[in-house]
């Protein structure tokens, strides 16, 4: 049989409500219409999609690879139909917190003064790859080891474009607050806060043996930023962060003994909007340029 769109998006609800019912209710669908063009998914791709031993389904392995070639497919088609793409095609680029850092402006005046024509658009997304996997975007900026090398998601290309150093970021009236440079050994006595999506710090910075005395797992930088301002817990991050998230709550201080963070411009394997080259040669000049 063919495989139409309404199988792509049947199976997406399914995998992000996690439950047929629901997942039918969204699509105003009968629930055994909706089973009967999961199971003819999964007939065409024959393997098993969700795992329905459990009230809760889950995604098979299978059935996760499948999602963000789903979700990519179906973002593909939408774009292609958006009337505004027939006047002009934008280049969206994603991030989960802090684009480019410092470079963010710079770069985006360059742009829009050598390619009017082509809208730069900054998408903040909360998500590991910043909504690149999934197609909403056609690249991303993403930080961290885990973007690259054999750990890196599959189907991605990256380019580095410079390190960013750590730092602390602390409640205002923390005794850390009045050091000038803090170290990993002066945050083990304090919760941290760690941004389990797109974040750039996990337990593994420490020594097995001198690990923090506990953690506070959030899902965006929001609420990382409010952690930590309660007093709740401190936290790591990049140098890119103080300019984009000042608040008077907070102090940012250099992490002595960590190692810095790769900064990368990320996009898909394969056939790509026409204007990426032209992001990537623009990203490192202006990179360079900052940094000479």
């Amino acid at each position: 049989m063919t495989i139409e769109l309404r199988h792509l998006r049947a199976f997406l609800a399914i995998a992000e409500e996690g439950n047929v019912t629901r997942a039918a209710a969204r699509l105003h669908l009968g629930q055994p219409a909706l089973s009967r063009t999961l199971r003819q998914l999964e007939d065409h791709l024959s393997a098993r999609l969700i795992d329905r031993s459990t009230h809760h389904l889950e995604l098979t392995a299978a059935g996760r690879t499948f999602r963000d070639k789903a979700a990519a497919a179906l973002a593909a088609f939408e774009t292609a139909l958006d009337p505004r793409g027939l006047t002009s095609w934008p280049l969206r680029v994603g991030h989960t917190w802090a684009a480019f850092g410092d470079h963010t402006i710079p770069l985006l005046r360059r742009w829009d003064e050598s390619h009017p024509g082509v809208p730069l658009e900054l998408l903040r997304i909360d998500d590991r790859t910043a909504g690149l996997t999934q197609g909403r975007v056609d690249a991303a900026v993403l930080r961290g080891e885990a973007m690259r090398g054999p750990s890196a998601p599959a189907g991605l290309r990256t380019e580095t474009l410079l390190t960013e150093q750590r730092v602390v970021v602390v409640p205002a009236d923390s005794p850390l607050a009045v050091l000038p440079r803090i170290t990993l050994a002066d945050l083990a006595a304090h919760p941290i806060a760690l941004n389990t999506v797109s974040g750039t710090t996990t337990l593994d910075l420490w020594p097995p043996t001198s690990r923090p005395i506990g953690s506070i797992e959030v899902t965006n930088t929001d609420e990382w930023l409010i952690a930590i301002a309660a007093g709740r817990a401190v936290g790591i991050s990049t140098t890119a962060t103080p300019n984009n998230h000042a608040h008077p709550s907070l102090v940012y201080r250099p992490l002595a003994d960590a190692p810095p963070v790769p900064v990368l411009l990320a996009w898909r394997e394969g056939p790509a909007h026409p204007a990426l080259p032209d992001l990537v040669a623009l990203a490192h000049e202006v990179v360079g340029a900052d940094g000479a």
